[in-house]
């Protein structure tokens, strides 16, 4: 699941901020949904409160007046058929050709059974607006049929066969059935369900979609303004620790906020890239200096007599000397890549374990696979070299070993020595940390040559991992990108 989940902060901003926006709108769709159903019901419940309200007023009315209103509505319903552009009522729809009316059914029970879906809704809101004009009614049932499902509206239609629509039958008809106050009897009135607005929620569903892209597509540009500028500040900082030899300004761009953060990083970068360069000057002021009087004092100590003596003073200069080119190359790691180039791993790793064969050492490899990579052939050949020593010096013997493995190419060396203790192992890489105490060289040296490792494979984007080996012994690997 998190694999489809974007890691970087735009498409997570992106993401959060589109999905609240679809929510919002489809609760906005929901409601306005919601709003028309009940404007529909209001006009329903409002026709059946009519009907009913209209019949006790006729009831309430002396006969002789119902009598003349009755004449007054047939003169003008012979007048409405006897014009042939009689406009349709609005609302009424196509399925009747004539406003349905329906007389009133009067019964002793209900016209509608318990076993029909009756509509709590309609019903409560139809006592509220009897309650309201002042009348009192027993018991409210109200459900929802086919016009031609309800016998009564059937039986009118066969009567009055002018009030008939194409597909009459599938018009669905509101059916209320009121019990009198007086217990005496059912009252049920029948009205066409005004039918729902044509394309009404195909509009509501256009609507939310245009105002979703609309602000999907302004945060967007919004998102993109803010993010770009970090964008190029991560991949400038990622290109800064891999060559800080190589100072670029970037354009300050962006919200003010992320033009300050590039204007700190710059002022960042010119400060570290003056320190770097103070510090290249200084360590080769200190190689020459240094240099200089300890070629002096080995050219002195030829003139002591005593020949151990002279032996132990210029094994003691040679191990100074040997420090110093450690410390000054491992100032040097990183400060250029024009050495570059394509190299098979296999062919670079043989030609180290044959100078240490040269030199009767017992490494080994096996036959190579052709991994080929683009590295700086001379520093990984140093890398090696010093991988290779440690093995031999600790574990007696070396065994180096190319693969390829998920993008990534390693050169690993295994010896048989004792290991090193788990909660040692990082420590190891550090400068200046060795597992034996004194800075002989022939007994481990000044603790410099598994960073100088490290360092040149991070130079190359890689890592120099330590772990111990199930059956005894210590695995160096370094894991170079094959890029």
């Amino acid at each position: 699941m998190m694999r489809f989940v974007p890691s970087s902060l735009f498409g997570q901003v992106m993401l959060v901020l589109a999905f609240g926006l679809l929510v919002a709108q489809s609760i906005s769709a929901v409601l306005l949904y919601r709003a028309a159903e009940d404007r529909r019901e209001t006009a329903s419940v409002s026709a059946l409160a009519f009907r009913l309200i209209d019949d006790r007023a006729r009831g309430d009315r002396p006969r002789a007046e119902r009598r003349n209103r009755l004449r007054a509505l047939r003169r003008a319903a012979a007048g409405e058929n006897a014009s042939a552009d009689r406009p349709r009522r609005a609302g009424t729809g196509p399925a009747f050709s004539r406003p349905l009316r329906l007389g009133i059914e009067r019964s002793e029970t209900s016209a509608i059974s318990d076993t029909e879906n009756r509509l709590s809704g309609y019903e409560i809101t139809l006592r509220d607006v009897l309650e309201a004009q002042d009348l009192v009614v027993g018991d409210i049932m109200i459900t929802r049929r086919l016009a031609g499902e309800d016998a009564f509206v059937q039986d009118a239609m066969e009567r009055r066969p002018r009030m008939r629509g194409p597909d009459w039958e599938a018009r669905s008809v509101l059916i209320a059935s009121v019990e009198r106050a007086d217990r005496a009897g059912w009252l049920t009135v029948r009205v066409p369900e005004p039918p729902r607005v044509s394309g009404g929620i195909g509009a509501i569903a256009l609507q939310t979609a245009v105002i979703f892209a609309v602000l999907v597509l302004l945060l967007f540009f919004v998102l993109r303004r803010i993010t770009k500028p970090l964008a190029l500040l991560t991949e400038r900082l990622t290109d800064f620790s891999r060559r800080p030899d190589k100072t670029v300004l970037l354009t300050e761009s962006g919200p003010s906020d992320t033009r300050q953060l590039i204007a700190a990083h710059n002022a960042m970068e010119t400060r570290i890239t003056s320190m770097l360069n103070e510090k290249d000057v200084m360590l080769g002021a200190i190689g020459h200096d240094l240099k200089t009087p300890l070629a002096a004092l080995r050219v002195r100590i030829e003139s002591v007599p005593d020949e151990n003596q002279r032996a132990r003073m210029a094994d003691s200069i040679e191990d100074i000397t040997a420090t110093l080119d450690d410390i000054l190359t491992l100032a040097r790691v990183g400060k250029s890549h024009t050495g570059a180039e394509a190299a098979d791993l296999g062919a670079l790793a043989s030609g180290v374990v044959e100078e240490f064969e040269d030199l009767g050492e017992p490494v080994t490899m096996d036959d190579p696979p052709r991994v080929v990579a683009n590295v700086q052939v001379t520093w990984l050949k140093r890398a090696l070299r010093n991988l290779v020593s440690n093995a031999v010096r600790y574990g007696g013997a070396a065994r180096v070993t190319i693969a390829e493995v998920d993008g990534q190419a390693t050169l690993a060396v295994e010896d048989n020595g004792p290991g090193i203790p788990e909660d040692q192992l990082s420590d190891m890489l550090e400068p200046f940390t060795r597992g034996e105490a004194s800075r002989n060289r022939t007994t481990g040296g000044a603790g410099l040559g598994l960073t100088l490792a490290r360092a040149i494979a991070e130079q190359h984007g890689g890592t120099l991992t330590l772990s111990n080996r199930g059956r005894g012994g210590l695995r160096a690997e370094i894991a170079l990108p094959l890029r």
